[in-house]
């Protein structure tokens, strides 16, 4: 089980004030643990109890609070409230029609950071449901009209998958209309 975060996470968050995060689909939690030792409020959700459980467990032993959920984003347990956070996080875990909701639940100056694996007909991986995968350009297509603060499809080492990883902002809103703040 990897216990580091990504270090796509780690630069997208470095040098701005912590806030409310949600890690979809956490599984134990490594996102999660690394933001709430940071200082963020953090919703964990995951359809997996035995994931949550670790994750608790991690995080009691690191003597922070994360509020965890156990729920299937699928059938729609867990209901992603608008402009309720600044910093959404999903990591391998593709569900297309949870990118309308993901946008409309990041505040004005919230941040995305999504990392996916992607479509890949190179014989050195092994084959995957093409349902599971992003397709070329296709995060960039979710956050049009957001700022892109990073924007790559790259394959990290020879014998692994091409990954897409994609940090994007929501412009903030216009002067007088709502939260300038930018997180």
């Amino acid at each position: 089980m990897d216990r580091e975060p990504a270090p796509l996470l780690i630069s997208a968050v470095a040098g701005i004030a912590p806030g409310r995060a949600l890690d979809l689909a956490c599984g134990a939690g490594r996102h999660a643990l690394y933001l709430a030792q940071a200082g963020w409020s953090v919703t964990a959700v995951d359809s997996s109890a035995v994931g949550i459980g670790i994750l608790r467990d991690r995080a009691d032993a690191a003597g922070v609070a994360i509020d965890t959920r156990i729920a299937d984003l699928e059938t729609g347990e867990f209901l992603l409230e608008e402009n309720a956070y600044d910093l959404i996080c999903d990591c391998n875990y593709l569900q297309r029609d949870l990118f309308p909701r993901m946008r409309a639940a990041v505040r004005p100056g919230g941040r995305v950071v999504v990392m996916l694996q992607m479509v890949d007909d190179s014989p050195d991986v092994a084959p995957m449901n093409p349902a599971y995968l992003a397709r070329p350009g296709e995060l960039r297509e979710f956050f049009n009209g957001w700022e892109i603060l990073h924007d790559t499809e790259t394959r990290p080492k020879p014998e692994s998958r091409m990954v897409a990883e994609l940090i994007a902002r929501r412009e903030t809103a216009p002067f007088g209309h709502g939260s300038d703040r930018v997180c």
